[in-house]
């Protein structure tokens, strides 16, 4: 039987502490730990992060690889970003108490949006921009 993937899509993300990171996005947003390979100390060489059918993949900052000198954090430019993830969430609400009562930086209030659901947008622990929100682009009387 053939593989079938779940998602074709996963965000990377690197943290320079990254076992606070796996924790905090526990607590914040309900990601669940699928695998963690450790690097060498205390480094997190490989994780993999899920909620629903959705998966993040994140590591330790390692300035030293190839890959790793074509990144940069967010603080080391001015918090702007040139991508953030999109969580879809059954409830918004729900999820903008825990990502704010787990220190999560507010960065859009949440309200309802004018093309559905509702949602709001904040910076996690180090700096990294998140959008969370009810609406679900794979519901199928918003395909055309």
């Amino acid at each position: 039987m053939a593989h079938q993937t779940r998602s074709t899509l996963i965000p990377c993300l690197r943290y320079r502490d990254a076992l606070a990171a796996i924790d905090w996005l526990g607590r914040a947003f309900g990601f669940e730990k699928n695998a963690v390979y450790m690097g060498p100390g205390d480094t997190v060489a490989h994780a993999q992060l899920t909620l629903g059918g959705g998966m993040i993949m994140l590591g330790s900052v390692d300035n030293g690889s190839e890959y790793g000198r074509k990144i940069v954090q967010p603080d080391e430019i001015d918090l702007r970003e040139t991508q953030s993830p999109y969580l879809v969430v059954a409830d918004a609400d729900a999820i903008y108490a825990t990502a704010r009562a787990s220190g999560a930086t507010i960065v859009t209030d949440i309200a309802d949006m004018d093309y559905g659901g509702r949602a709001f947008a904040c910076r996690d622990l180090e700096g990294h921009l998140w959008n969370i929100g009810t609406y679900d682009p794979w519901k199928p009387e918003l395909q055309n």
